[in-house]
C-alpha cells in the first residue's frame, strides 16, 4: 500500500497537470477574445501550480523525497465555449476525490500532521467545485451570448478567497 508521501508525490503531478489544463483553457478563451474568461483560467492555473508547490514544501519540511513529474499534454481543442468549463468542473471533482483519498491515507496511517495538512486542501476543493459549478451554470445559460459571461465574471471576480490567508506555505513562495 502506498504511503502518504508517495501519494502526495503523485498528487503533485495531478496539480501540475491541472495547472497546464487551465492554461490551455485560458488560451482557448484568449484566442476567442474573451479576456475575463481567459484571466479567470490563467488565475486558476497559478492556483493549481501553487497547490503543487505547497505539497513540495510539505515534503521538503518533512524530510521526504520530492518527485517533480512530467505531465501529459492538456486538452487544447474544444467544441464550443461551454466545453472548457465543463472540463474544468470534471477536473475539480476528480481532484477533490484525490485530495479526499490523501486525507484518508493520512488518517489510516495515523499521521495527524499529514491529515491536518490536507484539511486546507479539502476546504479549497469544496470552494473550487462550488465556484466552477456556478460558472458552468452561467456559461450554459448564456451559451448563445458569451459576452454576458464576460460581464458576469467582471462583476464576480473581485477580491481573493478567504482561504488563501490560511494556506500552507509554497516552495519558492507563492508567486
Amino acid at each position: 500500500m502506498p504511503t502518504f508521501q508517495e501519494k502526495l508525490n503523485e498528487q503533485i503531478a495531478y496539480e501540475f497537470a491541472a495547472s497546464q489544463q487551465y492554461i490551455a483553457i485560458a488560451v482557448h478563451y484568449d484566442a476567442e477574445t474573451l479576456p475575463q474568461l481567459a484571466a479567470h483560467f490563467y488565475k486558476q492555473s497559478i492556483e493549481e501550480r501553487n497547490h503543487a508547490m505547497m505539497m513540495v514544501q510539505y515534503l521538503l519540511d518533512s524530510g521526504d523525497d520530492v518527485s517533480i513529474p512530467a505531465v501529459a499534454a492538456p486538452q487544447a481543442a474544444f467544441e464550443d465555449d461551454v466545453a472548457p468549463v465543463a472540463l474544468a468542473l470534471d477536473q475539480e471533482k476528480r481532484v477533490t476525490a484525490q485530495i479526499s483519498q490523501l486525507a484518508v491515507t493520512a488518517r489510516e496511517a495515523g499521521d495527524l500532521v499529514a491529515e491536518q495538512f490536507m484539511h486546507w486542501f479539502l476546504q479549497e476543493q469544496r470552494e473550487e467545485v462550488s465556484s466552477m459549478s456556478a460558472l458552468l451554470q452561467v456559461v450554459e445559460r448564456l451559451r448563445d451570448n458569451v459576452m454576458l459571461v464576460e460581464d458576469y465574471l467582471a462583476r464576480e471576480s473581485s477580491g481573493g478567497s478567504p482561504l488563501e490567508v490560511g494556506a500552507p506555505p509554497a516552495a519558492g513562495g507563492a508567486l
